[in-house]
């Protein structure tokens, strides 16, 4: 697998929010991340947050009032995505926040993934799923890769373990 750019993992996502302070607020209580230190050579006023492997940095509109306002929900909209242990919890924990989600179940092979969407304050598209149950197959005939779903988890590590199998004997 070639990787032309040398990557290693995505660092952060960037979101630029109507309401700094409520979309850290939902960030922390609902999605579980912890804000964290940022530079403070920045003349724009914004947070940084982390967990899971994955930063997330807000920035706050210049002009709040001009964002486009959120639509209905629709799991066909560019969104992010987290794997969670418990569907079932999410939907609990959801219901208690009273905010409003959509359901959904993907069957690839017999395998059900369930979905769920919400929106973030700034109507960003958040889905949770429990998608690591399916697994990823290279469209060029290539054996399975396994689903990452630990934060030091790359797919080339996955690709020399299956070229080079470990046997362990008891």
């Amino acid at each position: 697998m070639e990787n032309p750019l040398q990557l290693k993992s995505l660092n952060h996502i960037s979101l630029v929010c109507r309401s700094l302070e409520r979309t850290v607020d939902f960030y922390q209580k609902v999605l579980g991340f912890v804000p964290v230190r940022r530079p403070g050579s920045f003349d724009f006023e914004g947070a940084w947050l982390f967990n899971y492997g994955i930063g997330i940095h807000l920035l706050q509109a210049e002009d709040p009032h001009q964002m486009p306002a959120a639509g209905g929900i629709n799991p066909k909209d560019s969104h992010i995505s987290f794997q969670c242990e418990s569907m079932a919890t999410v939907e609990k924990k959801l219901e208690e926040m009273e905010i409003e989600y959509v359901k959904s179940r993907v069957e690839e092979g017999g395998i059900y993934v369930d979905q769920i969407f919400f929106h973030d304050p700034d109507g960003l598209m958040i889905e949770v799923c429990n998608c690591d149950i399916l697994p990823v197959i290279p469209l060029d005939g290539g054996a399975p890769v396994l689903q990452c779903s630990r934060m030091n988890c790359n797919l080339k590590h996955h690709v020399q373990q299956q070229q080079h199998p470990t046997t362990v004997t008891l």
